[in-house]
């Protein structure tokens, strides 16, 4: 990986939230929901897992980093048969 960041880009925080599509089952969630149950917190009606995930990205605009991180995530972060994705991008400040 390379120090620094290339004449005219910008370095920006990218922030992946990945959950499994409703509908789908989900295992871990019903295993959390379990867990709490038994710790007595019975007013937890549901719980989905999923997972988050940083990235620090260099690009031209946030707008070039979240094509950029969307295609990540279409291709290796999530699963698109089962997976959505969110993404957020914002500006690293002071990073050099």
């Amino acid at each position: 990986m390379g120090a620094g960041v290339s004449q005219g880009q910008q370095e920006f925080l990218a922030e992946v939230y990945v959950s499994l599509k409703p509908g789908v089952n989900d295992p871990q969630g019903l295993e959390i929901r379990h867990g709490l149950h038994i710790l007595g917190f019975e007013d937890v009606s549901g719980v989905r897992a999923g997972k988050y995930i940083q990235l620090h990205v260099r690009a031209a605009s946030a707008e070039a980093a979240e094509a950029r991180v969307r295609e990540m995530s279409d291709r290796l972060l999530s699963n698109p048969v089962i997976e959505q994705y969110r993404v957020s991008i914002s500006p690293l400040v002071g990073s050099a």
